[in-house]
């Protein structure tokens, strides 16, 4: 079932109080992201979350994953066996190519389904300019969660009479149809940044 039940029932649990319902909605950004944003919108259209609430826990919840990701490729870096590529001849062509697009790059891993935790470990484990990453990493966030909130709380307002089977089903098919449209743009940005420079597509 879409969204997973047992977050559902993890969000819901913690209605009552405003701190731990923050707390639930951050911790479940770190389990499933976009399924947290989809129950935290419809539950916000039900009027059982605060807008205000739901869209400051979404936002430190999905920051603090991108941190943690960041974080990750760097405390890898520190590896004994690892700390020799950092550097090394290997990942130059790579480095090289993340450096030239380096904000286009952190920006685009939002959007297309998959590619964060790779893209923001890499930027971690290359010691890529931190400031430049939760930078572009923030704004990116701030876009596409409060869009793909507002869709949800959309969809809870116009099917608050709907059976939960029914809703969920059709709040999973949105979730697919952002995926690949937003997938659709940014490769298609990708293909016009990466012909400019006249690189091949990768």
């Amino acid at each position: 079932m879409f969204p997973p039940l047992f977050l559902i029932h993890f969000i819901d649990g913690a209605i009552g109080s405003a701190v731990f319902l923050s707390l639930a909605i951050i911790v479940g950004t770190f389990v499933l992201e976009d399924p947290t944003i989809v129950i935290v919108g419809v539950l916000a259209s039900d009027g059982i979350i605060s807008i205000p609430l739901a869209l400051f826990s979404l936002y430190m919840g999905v920051v603090l994953g991108d941190i943690g990701f960041y974080s990750i490729g760097y405390l890898a870096s520190t590896h004994p066996r690892l700390a020799k590529y950092v550097d090394h001849d290997y990942v130059a062509p790579f480095r090289a190519w993340l450096e030239s697009r380096y904000i286009l790059t952190i920006f685009s891993a939002r959007f297309i389904p998959g590619s964060r935790f790779p893209t923001y470990a890499a930027s971690g484990f290359l010691r890529s300019p931190f400031s430049t990453f939760i930078m572009t990493a923030i704004i990116a966030t701030s876009i596409w969660t409060t869009i793909l909130f507002f869709i949800s709380y959309w969809f809870g307002s116009v099917t608050a009479q709907w059976l939960d089977a029914q809703r969920w089903s059709i709040a999973a098919v949105f979730v697919v149809i952002l995926f690949f449209v937003a997938r659709h743009n940014l490769m298609a940005v990708w293909a016009i940044k990466n012909k400019s420079a006249g690189t091949p597509e990768v």
